[in-house]
């Protein structure tokens, strides 16, 4: 079955209504890797309940409208689906406990030729219950790789951030581990392609490879060491590409240029030098 992109732009989001405990938030803590270093103990506040802390990019899990492109009635071929951007703006801290409306939208759909496929862009804005307070608001780009061609605008397109010339200021290693998309699944993508070989073989992998948000998380750890005096209430935004996979057990790390109240990074795998998140920009309190 052919794209139909009329079908993606109208497509009906239900709200969703996503209740989450202290467990929730140190299970994506963990699967970020957290408490896996004895030496990193400012890690303790995010894995254990006395004086919990939530990570920043925790949104990212939160009113999760799950996996609805794997539906055949989205016409997306799901085996192909990576996920090629990230956005992501804090509007206030989040709770480690709490309860979360999301509402999300299909912003655009780019058709960027047979061979090249799609960019899906789509929109989450996450609100307080109680409140009706923002939270966070998340746009995200999935490269539909088998779906282009199918007549569509092949723009406009936002422009990546432009990482600086020199040599990076500062760095954060951050090691993943074998289980790390085992655990980082729970906390709502269950994707086959992070757990199963056989679907990571269908799309092309050599084995399982870790979440693109889980990535990110981590990206997020290191800014938050490196460039928020280990104060995770001061980072409100990251973006990224994501420009290559992670593989669970290597190690990330993350590069900074620093200016002001805003960080360009990209992260790497140590093991391979391979660049994994690209035309990163963070700004921070």
């Amino acid at each position: 079955m052919p794209l139909d992109p009329n079908k993606l732009l109208n497509w009906q989001f239900p709200e969703i209504e996503h209740t989450y405990t202290e467990k929730d938030t140190i299970l994506y803590a963990l699967g970020l890797g957290c408490g896996s270093d004895p030496d990193k103990l400012d890690d303790l506040r995010f894995v254990y309940e006395k004086d919990l802390v939530a990570l920043p990019t925790m949104a990212v899990v939160l009113a999760y409208p799950g996996n609805w492109l794997e539906s055949e009635e989205s016409t997306v071929d799901y085996r192909k689906l990576l996920h090629g951007e990230q956005y992501l703006t804090l509007h206030r801290t989040i709770p480690p406990a709490g309860t979360v409306v999301g509402r999300t939208r299909v912003v655009d759909i780019l058709d960027k030729g047979k061979d090249k496929g799609a960019v899906l862009y789509s929109e989450r804005t996450i609100f307080e219950k109680v409140s009706g307070a923002p939270i966070a608001t998340l746009t995200s780009a999935g490269m539909l790789r088998g779906d282009g061609g199918f007549g569509g605008k092949p723009g406009p397109q936002p422009a990546p951030h432009r990482l600086p010339e020199s040599a990076p200021q500062m760095a954060v290693d951050l090691r993943t581990h074998a289980n790390s998309a085992l655990i980082y699944r729970l906390s709502g993508d269950r994707n086959p392609l992070h757990a199963d070989p056989r679907a990571a073989a269908a799309g092309g992998f050599k084995a399982p490879i870790l979440h693109g948000l889980c990535t990110f998380g981590v990206a997020g750890r290191a800014l938050i060491m490196a460039c928020c005096g280990g104060d995770p209430a001061r980072l409100k935004s990251m973006q990224v590409r994501f420009s290559a996979p992670v593989f669970p057990g290597e190690t990330i790390r993350t590069e900074m240029w620093p200016e002001g109240g805003r960080v360009s990074f990209r992260a790497r795998v140590v093991e391979r030098d391979v660049v994994v998140l690209n035309n990163g920009l963070a700004t921070a309190a």
